[in-house]
């Protein structure tokens, strides 16, 4: 995860604003994009979740969201859990969660060949 002064760099860039600030995490908010994000860290995890008020984060959004938070080097995950699981306390927030203590933060990953041909693109 990046610096908290990083962080709070890059957020302000793409238009928030700081509305909290504690020893493991911040609250940004965006009014004129009417969305909302929270990241902290603690717990064994780095987490970050963005709201929109309006609607689901887009895909560009999400990859946004994980280079605004963590290095280019860095992976992210969202979770689909259990149904027993599910929470569910902003209809429109998604999360992104990296491990810090159980895989030395350094998720387990399938090899890009596992997803698709690197230089290939359908038409």
């Amino acid at each position: 995860m990046r610096t908290i002064e990083e962080m709070i760099k890059r957020a302000k860039e793409a238009g928030f604003e700081v509305t909290r600030q504690d020893i493991d995490g911040c609250m940004f908010a965006n009014m004129k994009q009417k969305q909302t994000i929270i990241c902290s860290w603690g717990g064994g995890w780095e987490h970050v979740s963005i709201n929109r008020w309006d609607r689901d984060p887009l895909w560009a959004e999400m990859c946004d969201l994980k280079e605004m938070f963590w290095g280019d080097n860095e992976w992210a995950v969202q979770y689909h859990p259990a149904q027993s699981e599910y929470v569910n306390n902003a209809v429109h927030c998604l999360h992104l969660w990296k491990p810090i203590e159980k895989f030395a933060g350094k998720l387990p990953t399938p090899p890009s060949a596992f997803v698709g041909i690197k230089g290939f693109k359908l038409k």
